[in-house]
């Protein structure tokens, strides 16, 4: 089985205005002059996919969104379809961030209709799973976090391009990173159990390290055993810093 190409994704969260396309601008005149061993994706707020989209094509710089719903279209003031993403010219959409499970209620099952929905529509997915600090220093971590892959990746990735993000919740924004120990550990973890699920498929995806990924960490953990590539969120806003996490991929 071989592996699929590592991936480093930025996820821009609620930041960004036209002004800061700048910073992609700089990520993909990088890129272009020497070209990195890992694919390369920027997911900005929903306002600048289009913008990011149409000024990065040919550069070898991916777009993403940042969500979306399972429906294709309907009465949901607010929410973005996976059509509505791709015609805005996304690549890929993050799903399941920590974020949205505990701010948005999001269960597993809600992920997994939207994992759906972006495959119907033609996106490739980063799904994401993680513990909390509370199921970590209970012991839970293995169990929590096999349990959402299982629970968030609907059998419809068979043959499909995705990925799945590891971010342990209580290392996100807070400066915390996990020992390489821990990390190895829970990324061999979910490599059996999407093997398990998903045989072949699951054995060639990228399993994306995040939470407090920087320049000064990032040779280290992305040289740990199944540890596929990054998801970068404070660090990809700046090019400087998302160039320094890209050339240790």
């Amino acid at each position: 089985m071989s592996a699929a190409r590592p991936l480093v994704a930025g996820n821009w969260k609620m930041n960004g205005l036209a002004s800061s396309l700048d910073e992609a601008r700089a990520v993909a005149a990088a890129v272009e002059v020497h070209p990195p061993a890992c694919r390369v994706a920027l997911c900005p707020p929903a306002t600048l996919v289009a913008r990011m989209a149409e000024m990065l094509g040919g550069t070898g710089v991916e777009v993403g969104g940042q969500d979306c719903r399972a429906e294709a279209s309907g009465a949901y003031t607010g929410d973005i379809a996976a059509e509505m993403l791709a015609d805005a010219g996304a690549d890929l959409v993050i799903l399941g961030h920590s974020e949205r499970r505990a701010g948005y209620s999001e269960t597993d099952a809600i992920v997994s209709a939207k994992v759906d929905a972006a495959l119907r529509a033609g996106l490739e997915p980063i799904v994401c799973v993680g513990e909390t600090l509370a199921e970590r220093e209970g012991g839970q971590t293995l169990a929590v976090v096999t349990g959402q892959v299982r629970g968030s990746l609907p059998a419809s990735l068979s043959g499909k391009a995705f990925a799945v993000a590891y971010e342990p919740v209580w290392a996100i924004g807070t400066g915390l990173t996990p020992t390489l120990e821990q990390i190895e550990e829970v990324h061999i973890a979910i490599r059996a159990t999407l093997i398990e699920v998903l045989g072949e498929t699951g054995g060639r995806a990228p399993i994306l390290y995040g939470g407090s990924v920087k320049p000064s960490n990032a040779a280290e953990i992305l040289k740990a055993r199944e540890v596929g590539g990054a998801l970068v969120g404070g660090a990809s806003l700046k090019a400087e810093d998302f160039l320094g996490i890209i050339k240790a991929a």
